[in-house]
């Protein structure tokens, strides 16, 4: 019998992502999607007719209950929240409504309907904030420096909570940042490799930017995802740092995607202070020696691959688009 895994948050980057793997890997996939007036289903569009969507909301315990009686998946992947850091700022209960407070929801509809369900939590690198020490790996104390940082280091602790408190297998990955072609428009790396696409075609000549001192650890979603999965198939549930121990600024991000399409970012970025954060987070680098050692993960992408990739795809979908 087909193992069957359920993903919310289906139609973002690493739902996407994740549901690929799994239907590679024999899995039946079940995407929990959220009643709106505007759905998106273009990440998933090319898989769409190989998945089956529900209805369901982390606002609704009820809902989701029924969602785990009904299709009974073996495994559980809550990957969705209000994702945006940005945002967290100005719609903060939002944020803890669904980011933190969703996630007890899920755990407890697992408790109820069935315990045997493995769950994976999508934690974050947001926790670590204004970092107490680097590189961050599980022991590091967390300092959250956003409502959304906030808001995961609750859902990351209630997850260990029901596992040591239910005998749950709950897992959670703290990820480090993970981009693709598929990443939202309103994040860095994808804002940079559209405003490339778009300079390099003539339409635009600026690009308005924050904080280009900023550092973050970013790796392929792609390569991501598979950590999540691992973490599923191990005996003991745990908590594990998925990143690729290198850290790149804001500014190296715009040398490497503009000198892709022959150009100097020089003569096109601008600092806007309307982007900088109130409060920033300075210097995000991961240490994933143990998903490296018990889950035996390792990243397949490297930055500047990852720099070029994003760039060509954004090239493509403005020629696309253009025709």
């Amino acid at each position: 019998m087909r193992k069957r895994a359920l993903i919310t948050g289906i139609t973002g980057q690493d739902g996407s992502y994740l549901a690929e793997l799994l239907l590679a890997e024999g899995y039946e996939v079940i995407g929990m999607v959220r009643r709106s007036s505007t759905l998106n289903f273009e990440r998933i569009a090319h898989i769409q007719d190989k998945v089956s969507l529900v209805a369901g909301d982390l606002l609704d315990e009820i809902s989701l209950i029924g969602i785990l009686r009904e299709h009974r998946p073996a495994e559980v992947y809550n990957l969705a929240a209000q994702s945006f850091v940005q945002t967290s700022w100005t719609q903060p209960v939002l944020t803890g409504e669904t980011t933190a407070l969703g996630v007890t929801r899920v755990l407890d509809a697992i408790r109820i309907a069935d315990p045997e369900i493995r769950f994976y939590q999508a934690s974050s690198s947001e926790m670590f904030g204004k970092v107490q020490e680097v590189p961050q790996n599980e022991g590091t104390p967390f300092y959250p420096r956003s409502p959304y940082g906030v808001a995961k280091v609750y859902g990351h602790w209630i997850t260990v909570n029901y596992r040591e408190s239910y005998g749950l297998h709950a897992s959670s990955g703290m990820l480090f940042n993970h981009e693709s072609p598929r990443r939202g428009l309103e994040f860095v790396t994808r804002k940079v490799s559209h405003g490339v696409a778009r300079i390099a075609a003539g339409m635009d000549d600026k690009l308005f930017l924050g904080n280009l001192d900023a550092q973050r650890d970013w790796g392929f979603a792609g390569d991501y995802v598979r950590a999540m999965w691992l973490m599923l198939q191990q005996d003991q549930p745990d908590d594990f740092v998925v990143s690729t121990g290198e850290t790149h600024s804001v500014r190296e991000l715009c040398e490497i995607a503009f000198a892709h399409v022959g150009l100097d970012w020089h003569e096109h970025v601008v600092v806007d202070d309307k982007f900088l954060r109130p409060a920033e987070v300075d210097l995000l680098v991961g240490d994933a020696t143990k998903a490296k050692t018990l889950l035996k993960w390792e990243k397949t992408v490297t930055f500047a691959d990852l720099v070029a990739m994003m760039v060509d795809a954004d090239v493509e979908l403005l020629r696309v688009q253009n025709r």
